[in-house]
Formats: structure tokens, sequence, C-alpha cells
């Protein structure tokens, strides 16, 4: 028998894609992928500067987990396009 907790319905490419939107809305992220996170594959939501979630609506917080996968917040600053000419 199965431990419910184990089964996971969709693929982490079909969660992040599922959820990807909504995160996107969020304050400050600038993007979603999926990654490692101490040698767990995990849904990466990458933002300008954390923020503690004291300082943060509740709709506002990531979630820890997406569907049975565990996300992992990355701060990557600001992203700006570079020009190489």
């Amino acid at each position: 028998m199965k431990n419910r907790k184990e089964v996971k319905e969709l693929s982490i490419e079909a969660v992040k894609m599922k959820h990807e939107e909504q995160l996107m809305r969020l304050p400050n992220v600038t993007g979603v992928g999926i990654g490692e996170k101490a040698g767990k594959t995990v849904i990466k939501v990458f933002v300008t500067h954390k923020v503690p979630e004291s300082a943060l609506r509740p709709q506002e917080i990531i979630p820890k987990s997406l569907e049975g996968y565990e996300t992992d917040v990355e701060e990557t600053g600001i992203v700006t396009v570079q020009n190489h000419s």
C-alpha cells in the first residue's frame, strides 16, 4: 500500500506550469523554474529580494510546497538585459 503523501499525481513540470502564473503575480517574483535543493528536485521561485513572511500579507507568501513538491525561494536581484554589441 502506498503512502498517500508519497503519491504525486502530476509531474513537477506540470505542477510548475499550473502554478506559475499565480506565483508570478506575487511581490518581487521574477521567475519560476525547476532546480535542486539538498539533492531534491524542487520548484524554484526567483525573487528580486527576500522579504520576511511577517512583512507580507498571507496571500503574498510563497507556499512551502505545491501539490507535494517543495518550493525554494532564491534571491536573484534585479535582472536586466545587457547589450553585447
